[in-house]
């Protein structure tokens, strides 16, 4: 496989860089067991949690955000994530290797997430991420994920042309946002990954681990 040497790398962050469905999922359950509802089963939460309140709302209560009781949800759910952002979130293994490998390659890497700015800033340093050359949020551009104004943004700041980023991540919306914005796109099958297989997402390569990562970095930088 022959992939463009990277400038830069742009990862998505909930399911690619951190395990953070713990958190997610417990704050959903707050939701149910505020309600005298049972929590519901983290199995079933943890595959949704790259689609935020949406995803794990639709799991937990079976509505969607054209519900009535939706939007109150949400908020509710937001201030639950809020008060315990980081209190099992981690790192995937390897991630920090990954990280360090790029340093060493001198390969720009950045972050570009669907989640809320006033979340994104609170975890991202509680985390270990806040080295990043960039981190573009859910609502730093008018438009979020699929959209390909967040990945847009994020090359403009770290001054590294589109075509010549990576775009790393979990979820079909990650792929389908770098392909529009010309970026070969990598799908981290490691992650969360929904509800739609991620072999059939036509991601520019698919790999199972953040080791597996570097080494297709590594494969491209002899094959060059």
């Amino acid at each position: 496989m022959i992939l463009p040497i990277p400038q830069a790398i742009l990862f998505d962050l909930d399911g690619t860089l951190a395990d953070t469905a713990p958190d997610l999922a417990g704050a959903v359950n707050q939701l149910r067991i505020s309600r005298g509802l049972m929590p519901t089963d983290y199995e079933l939460l943890r595959p949704v949690a790259s689609a935020g309140a949406r995803g794990l709302i639709g799991v937990a209560f079976g509505i969607t955000p054209q519900d009535d009781s939706y939007t109150a949800l949400r908020d509710e759910f937001l201030q639950n994530y809020e008060a315990a952002i980081a209190v099992k979130s981690r790192l995937f293994e390897g991630i920090t290797e990954l990280l360090s490998g790029l340093q060493d390659k001198g390969i720009v890497w950045g972050i570009v997430t669907n989640k809320i700015a006033y979340l994104t800033d609170q975890l991202v340093p509680k985390i270990g991420l806040h080295h990043a050359a960039c981190v573009i949020s859910g609502d730093t551009t008018a438009h979020a994920k699929p959209h390909p104004a967040p990945l847009y943004e994020a090359a403009k700041r770290i001054n590294v042309l589109a075509e010549q980023c990576w775009y790393v991540g979990d979820d079909l919306r990650d792929i389908q946002a770098g392909q529009a914005a010309g970026m070969t796109t990598i799908a981290a099958a490691w992650g969360y990954c929904g509800e739609v297989a991620p072999a059939t997402w036509k991601a520019s390569a698919l790999v199972e681990s953040p080791q597996q990562l570097l080494a297709l970095l590594d494969m491209q930088q002899h094959t060059y």
